[in-house]
């Protein structure tokens, strides 16, 4: 599999706190999708992790997002896309660092949504994501 990452000069790079977020275009030739449904932050006994607490749910949700693309044979570093949805748009982006350690190595495209909730008022974030295999 071939993998590119774009950053036209003709588009913003979008940036927090000196943080690049994610890629505008990802260019793939040859290989395998792997589609992963919208993970929330519970662990594998089906409990909420970080009830509150922005931060701990989105790392709880990369470990998630981790484990479901290994069950595929993929890793992060294979990730083209992702969807966020989130409660508190403003919490979500005080947490670059956390999402860089994430995503940082694939650097995917990515579209973050503010919404009024999830599946159970408790969540704060949701990812699904999309991934390439050579």
């Amino acid at each position: 599999m071939e993998r590119t990452n774009i950053h036209p000069e003709t588009l913003h790079q979008r940036r927090v706190n000196g943080i690049l977020l994610y890629s505008p275009v990802v260019k793939v030739t040859h290989g395998s999708f792997v589609f992963v449904s919208g993970l929330l932050s519970r662990n594998q006994a089906g409990e909420i992790i970080g009830v509150g607490d922005m931060r701990a749910q989105i790392a709880q949700v990369g470990e998630n997002l981790r484990l479901a693309l290994a069950s595929a044979g993929a890793t992060l570093n294979d990730l083209v896309r992702t969807c966020t949805f989130t409660t508190d748009i403003d919490e979500f982006f005080r947490h670059p660092d956390l999402r860089d350690q994430i995503f940082g190595p694939a650097l995917p495209t990515s579209t973050t949504i503010g919404v009024s909730r999830l599946s159970d008022p408790r969540f704060l974030v949701e990812i699904e994501a999309f991934a390439m295999l050579p």
